[in-house]
């Protein structure tokens, strides 16, 4: 993996975290953070290319140790980052993990897989999420990850991409 940027969010916070002018040299992208949150539901989503069209699909598989929250959406301006179905980890930091899956391929549709996790005073908070960008396939040359209702990323978080060569 290449280090292609790493971004840190200053003491006044931020909603949106913007990676642009992806270089096309590389076969996959690797996301990975650690953040908190500030206002709103703790919900994030994730944005390519500007496009706030409704041509996003995603499935969520999520728990809190005890409960356990399936979730879906087949149109929507975005793909969940994290959503904490109402379990309260304002200012909990979250960590995360993400493959975008031959992000320059204009004949594909974009696929992304992530995990993330929280602890929430001793109950953790666990979520799996895959995605697809569906709308006509063009080589992903930005990235922006957003706040939904409301929702900040915090003070110190800090959020990196990697490109991927390879298979």
């Amino acid at each position: 993996m290449i280090a292609l940027g790493v971004i840190g969010v200053g003491a006044a916070g931020t909603s949106t975290i913007t990676f642009s002018n992806i270089p096309s040299t590389y076969k996959h992208l690797h996301l990975r953070g650690l953040f908190g949150s500030t206002g709103g539901d703790d919900a994030f989503g994730i944005q390519f290319n500007g496009d706030t069209g409704n041509n996003y699909a995603y499935h969520y598989l999520a728990s809190n140790g005890t409960t356990t929250y399936p979730g879906s959406s087949t149109t929507r301006p975005f793909v969940i980052l994290t959503d904490s179905a109402g379990q309260a980890i304002n200012n909990r930091p979250s960590t995360f993990v993400m493959d975008i899956l031959e992000y320059t391929s204009t004949t594909k549709t974009k696929v992304l897989k992530h995990s993330i996790g929280t602890n929430n005073n001793g109950l953790g908070w666990q979520q799996f999420v895959s995605g697809l960008w569906f709308a006509t396939p063009a080589a992903i040359t930005s990235i922006t990850l957003l706040g939904l209702a409301g929702a900040k990323f915090s003070q110190y978080s800090s959020i990196a991409l990697y490109g991927i060569k390879g298979a």
